[in-house]
C-alpha cells in the first residue's frame, strides 16, 4: 500500500529537463551561483569535515585529524594547478577516453575571459578542485589515530594523480564511461564509491587500532561532531546543485532532492536506531544525514523530490545495517565509517539513479533509445569500474608507501596519542 501510494504520488510529477551547457556569452547569475556553490564545497572539508570527523576521533587525536583535512585541501590545490585540472578535463588525444592531457597545466591558455559553457573557466576550475579535495579528505576516516603523517602526504598525491584524476576524466571529463552515458551528477561514483572503497582497503592494509573492538572509543567531542553535520548539510547544497553549473530550475529542483535525500536518511536511520536500541541517538541521526545525502549525490540532478525522498530513505536502512556489518561482525576498523555510509550509499545511489531518471517516477528521463534496463546495467558498469580501479591501485599505493616510509606509527606512538607525537601539539589543555 506504502509502494502504490509513493508510486501514484511519483506519478503527478512534472518532468525535469537536462541543463543546458552550450557555450555561450558568460552569464552572470550563472557565474555567481557557481562561485557561491564553489565556496560551500570548501566549506565542507574547511571546517565541516574537519569538524566532523574530529568530534568522532579520541582527544589525543582531534588535531590530527585537523592537520590532515588542512594538509590536503593545500596539498591537492598545489597539485591541481600544476597537472590536476588538465589530466581530468584537457583533451587527451588519442588517450582521451582514459585520461586527459597537459594541454592546461598550470592552467595554460585559461585567461579571464576563457569560458567554460557561460561561466569562467577559472571558476569551474575551482568548482572542481573542491571535489578533489574533499574526496582524499574523506578517506582520512578510514585510516583515523593511526597512519604516519607523511605517509598522508605521499599517499593524497599519488591517490589524486594515479585514482582520482582518470576517474573523474572517464566520467566528468569525456572519457570512456560518459561515452557510455553513465550518470553521476555530483560523485557517487567519483567521490563517494572511490572514497570507500580505499578507506576500506585502508582499514584492512593498517590492521585495527589498538585495543579494537575491546575497548570502548566514542566520539570525544558529540558538540563537535554535531557542528560539522549541520556544516556538511549546508555545503551539499553546493555540492549538488552546484554541479547543475547554473542558476536554473536544474539547480533548484537538485536542491531539492538533495535535501529530502538528507531528511530522509536522518528519519530512517533514527528509526532502525530507535527500534533496535531503544533509543535514538544525535550520531545516528547525522550519520544518516550523511548516509541520505552521499546516496542521492549521483542521482540528484536527474531526479524529483520524491525520488529524492525515496533514495534517501533506502539509504539510512541500508547504511545502517551495512555499518553494523563492517564494525561488528566483520570486526573491520574502518575508523570514521567510510565504507559503509559513502562507499555502500555511493554504490546504491548509482544503482538507484538508473531507476529514478525514468520519467515516470519524476526524473529527467533517459537518452533516446535508452531503457530503464539498459540505463541500469550501465551504473552497474560504472560501479564495478570504480570499486576496482580504486581499489586495486589504492593496495598498491599503500604497499609501496609502507616499503618507502612506513604507513603506520608505533604501538606506543598510537597509545600517546598522533597529537603530541606527530604534531607536538594538544587539542585541550586541561591542566
Amino acid at each position: 500500500m506504502v509502494f502504490s501510494f509513493t508510486l501514484a504520488a511519483l506519478l503527478t510529477l512534472p518532468t525535469l529537463g537536462w541543463a543546458d551547457t552550450t557555450p555561450t556569452t558568460l552569464n552572470a547569475a550563472n557565474t555567481g551561483w557557481l562561485l557561491t556553490a564553489t565556496a560551500l564545497v570548501l566549506f565542507m572539508t574547511l571546517p565541516g569535515l574537519a569538524l566532523f570527523y574530529g568530534g568522532l576521533v579520541r582527544t589525543k587525536n582531534v588535531l590530527s585529524i585537523f592537520m590532515q583535512c588542512f594538509a590536503i585541501t593545500c596539498v591537492v590545490s598545489l597539485l591541481w594547478l600544476v597537472y590536476g585540472y588538465a589530466l581530468a578535463f584537457g583533451d587527451g588525444g588519442g588517450w582521451n577516453a582514459w585520461i586527459g592531457g597537459l594541454d592546461k597545466s598550470f592552467l595554460r591558455g585559461i585567461a579571464t575571459e576563457t569560458l567554460k559553457g557561460d561561466v569562467p573557466e577559472t571558476v569551474f576550475s575551482m568548482f572542481q578542485l573542491t571535489f578533489a579535495i574533499i574526496t582524499p579528505a574523506l578517506v582520512v576516516g578510514g585510516f583515523a589515530e593511526r597512519m604516519r603523517f607523511s605517509a598522508i602526504l605521499w599517499f593524497t598525491v599519488l591517490w589524486l594523480t594515479l585514482v582520482y584524476l582518470p576517474l573523474c576524466h572517464w566520467v566528468w571529463g569525456g572519457g570512456w564511461l560518459a561515452a557510455m552515458g553513465f550518470m553521476d551528477f555530483a560523485g557517487g561514483s567519483v567521490v563517494h564509491i572511490n572514497a570507500g572503497v580505499a578507506a576500506l582497503v585502508a582499514a584492512l592494509m593498517l590492521g585495527k587500532r589498538r585495543g579494537f573492538p575491546t575497548s570502548m572509543m566514542p566520539p570525544h567531542n558529540m558538540t563537535m561532531v554535531f557542528t560539522g553535520a549541520a556544516m556538511l548539510w549546508v555545503g551539499w547544497f553546493g555540492f549538488n546543485a552546484g554541479s547543475a553549473l547554473g542558476a536554473n530550475g536544474s539547480a533548484g529542483m537538485t536542491m531539492m532532492a538533495t535535501h529530502m535525500g538528507a531528511a530522509a536518511g536522518s528519519v530512517a536511520w533514527m528509526v532502525v536506531e530507535w527500534m533496535r536500541h531503544g533509543k535514538a541517538s544525535v550520531l545516528g541521526i547525522v550519520t544518516g544525514m550523511v548516509a541520505g545525502l552521499g546516496t542521492v549525490t549521483p542521482a540528484s540532478g536527474y531526479i524529483g523530490p520524491m525520488g529524492g525522498m525515496i533514495i534517501g530513505a533506502i539509504a539510512g536502512v541500508v547504511c545502517y545495517f551495512a555499518t553494523q556489518l563492517v564494525k561488528r561482525k566483520l570486526q573491520i576498523d574502518d575508523s570514521l565509517d567510510v565504507s559503509p555510509v559513502h562507499g555502500v550509499g555511493g554504490i546504491l545511489g548509482t544503482l538507484l539513479t538508473g531507476v529514478f531518471a525514468s520519467t515516470t517516477l519524476g526524473g529527467v528521463g533517459y537518452p533516446p533509445g535508452v531503457t530503464m534496463a539498459s540505463q541500469v546495467w550501465i551504473q552497474c558498469v560504472g560501479a564495478v569500474a570504480t570499486l576496482l580501479w580504486s581499489g586495486v591501485l589504492t593496495v598498491v599505493i599503500l604497499k609501496a608507501i609502507d616499503v618507502v616510509v612506513g604507513l603506520r606509527v608505533s604501538r606506543d606512538e598510537e597509545t600517546e596519542g598522533l597529537d603530541l607525537v606527530l604534531h607536538d601539539e594538544r587539542g585541550y589543555n586541561l591542566d
